[in-house]
C-alpha cells in the first residue's frame, strides 16, 4: 500500500523550508569573496538580474514538476515521460556526493561558532589555525559526526513537524542576526568606502568573468539542479501559489546574500584594508577571525556570524538529506526512519576520507588536485550544470513549458519569460559555465 505523502502546513512552511535550503555556505560564504572578486555593485547587479530571470525560470521549473507529479526527482520524470527518467538519476545524484563535503565544512563552521561562544576568538585569528585544525586526524571528524548526526536528527522528525518547524525559527533567527552583525559593521570608521565598492556599479568592472561568476554562484545559492526543490515542490499543496512563493524565496536568498556582503566586504576595508579580499574562500575561515579579533566588539560579532553561518550550514544539509531521503522512500517505500539511519551511516563513511582529505590524507592527488576539492569541482562545476541543462531542454522541447506555465499560474507576461529563458537563454548560459569550467580546469583559461 502506498503511504500518503508528506505536505508542508502551507506557504509559509514551504517558503521558509525552501529559502532554508537557498540560503547556505553559498550565500555567507562563497557570495561575499565572488562579489569582491568580480567588481562589488557590478558582480551585484549582474546577479540580481540572473536571479530575476534565469534562477527564477529553473526554480519554477522544478517545483512545478514535484508538485505536479507528487514526487522525488526519479519518480518525478519517470511519471512525466519515462524515456528521460536518466535526468532523474543524474540530478538525484548531486545531493548523493554534496551532502557528505557539506557536513563536512557544517563540522568546521560548528567549531568556529563554538570557540567564538567560549571566547577563544583570538586563538582563531592566529596565523596557520586553520590549516592546523583541519589537518588534525581526530579533532574534524568529531565536528563532522557531531554536525552530521544533528542533520539527521531533525529530518528524522519529518516534513511538517521536523524540516518546516525548524527552518520556521531557523531562518528568522539567522536574518535578523545577519541584519544585526551587517549594521555594526557598516558603523565601523573606514566601513563606507567597502560599502561604496559593494552598493555602486562600476561599468568598467564588467566582463564575461563577471557574468560567469555570478552565474555560477546562482546555481549553487539557490539550490537549483539538486533534486531539492523537485522534492520540495512534491510536499507543497495545491493551494499555494506557486509563482508569489518562488519570489519570496528569492526574495529571501537574494536578501541573505546581500546582507552578507554587507557584513563582510565593510569589514574587510574597515580592519584590513581592498588587498584582504584576494583570500578568496580563505575569507570565512582565515580573515575574519582576524578582522573580529581586531574589531571593537568583535568577539561578540564573531560569536553571532559564526551562529548566523551554522544555522545557514544546517537548514540546507537538512535540505539535501530530506531530498536524498525522499528519493529512496519513492523508490523502495522503506520507513523514514529506516532510510535516515541508513544515510547517516553512508554520509559518515563518505565523509571520513573527505575530512582526512585536507588533513593525513592531503598528500593523495587525482589529477593534481586533493580528493575533496576534485569533488566539489565535478559536482558544483559539472554535474549540477549538466543536470541543469538537460532538465532545460527537458521541459522546453521535450514536456513543453505550457503544462508547467498552467501549473506555476504565471501570468502572459511571465510565461513568455519563462519559456524563452528555458528554451534559449538558460542553456547558452549553462553551456558557457560548463565550457569555462572545463578549460580553467585544465589551465587553459585563467578565472
Amino acid at each position: 500500500m502506498e503511504q500518503k505523502r508528506s505536505t508542508f502546513s502551507g506557504r509559509l512552511g514551504f517558503v521558509l523550508a525552501a529559502a532554508g535550503s537557498a540560503v547556505g555556505l553559498g550565500n555567507i560564504w562563497r557570495f561575499p569573496y565572488l562579489a569582491a572578486k568580480y567588481g562589488g555593485g557590478m558582480f551585484l547587479l549582474v546577479y540580481l538580474v540572473l536571479v530575476m530571470t534565469v534562477g527564477f525560470s529553473l526554480m519554477v521549473a522544478e517545483i512545478a514538476i514535484g508538485r505536479r507529479t507528487g514526487r522525488s526527482a526519479i519518480g518525478a520524470f519517470r511519471a512525466l515521460n519515462r524515456r528521460y527518467t536518466f535526468i532523474g538519476y543524474l540530478v538525484s545524484a548531486v545531493p548523493f556526493f554534496i551532502l557528505p563535503y557539506y557536513c563536512v565544512v557544517g563540522g568546521w563552521v560548528a567549531k568556529y561558532w563554538a570557540a567564538s561562544t567560549l571566547g577563544r576568538g583570538g586563538l582563531l585569528a592566529d596565523s596557520g589555525y586553520f590549516d592546523a585544525f583541519v589537518s588534525r586526524p581526530i579533532e574534524p571528524l568529531v565536528w563532522f559526526f557531531l554536525f552530521l548526526t544533528l542533520t539527521a536528527l531533525l529530518v528524522l522528525t519529518g516534513v511538517e513537524k521536523g524540516v518546516e518547524k525548524v527552518c520556521k525559527w531557523m531562518m528568522p533567527v539567522q536574518a535578523v542576526l545577519s541584519v544585526l552583525v551587517a549594521v555594526y559593521v557598516m558603523l565601523l570608521p573606514g566601513a563606507g568606502e567597502g560599502v561604496a565598492y559593494y552598493l555602486k556599479p562600476d561599468l568598467s568592472r564588467f566582463s564575461i568573468r563577471t557574468v560567469l561568476a555570478a552565474m555560477g554562484q546562482m546555481f549553487f545559492s539557490m539550490s537549483l539542479a539538486m533534486g531539492v526543490m523537485i522534492t520540495y515542490g512534491s510536499y507543497m499543496k495545491e493551494e499555494v501559489n506557486l509563482h508569489t512563493a518562488v519570489r519570496q524565496i528569492e526574495l529571501f536568498d537574494t536578501g541573505i546574500a546581500f546582507v552578507s556582503g554587507l557584513m563582510v566586504v565593510p569589514a574587510v576595508f574597515a580592519v584590513a584594508g581592498p588587498q584582504a579580499l584576494d583570500t578568496g574562500p580563505g575569507l570565512m575561515f582565515v580573515t575574519l577571525p582576524r578582522l573580529f579579533d581586531r574589531m571593537p566588539g568583535g568577539h561578540l560579532v564573531g560569536t553571532v556570524f559564526f551562529l548566523s553561518v551554522l544555522l545557514a550550514a544546517l537548514t540546507s544539509t537538512i535540505s539535501m538529506m530530506e531530498t536524498v531521503v525522499s528519493i529512496l522512500q519513492d523508490r523502495w517505500g522503506w520507513s523514514r526512519r529506516g532510510i535516515c539511519v541508513a544515510v547517516w551511516a553512508v554520509v559518515l563513511l563518505a565523509g571520513v576520507p573527505l575530512s582526512l582529505g585536507y588533513g593525513p590524507w592531503s598528500g593523495f592527488r587525482v589529477l593534481d588536485r586533493h580528493f575533496p576539492d576534485l569533488l566539489d569541482f565535478m559536482t558544483n562545476q559539472i554535474l549540477m550544470p549538466v543536470a541543469a541543462l538537460l532538465t532545460c531542454l527537458f521541459v522546453g522541447y521535450a514536456l513543453g513549458p505550457r503544462s508547467l506555465i498552467e501549473e506555476a499560474r504565471l501570468k502572459r507576461g511571465e510565461a513568455a519569460v519563462f519559456t524563452v529563458v528555458i528554451r534559449y537563454a538558460a542553456p547558452v548560459c549553462i553551456l558557457l559555465i560548463l565550457l569555462t569550467s572545463l578549460l580553467s580546469f585544465f589551465g587553459v583559461l585563467q578565472i
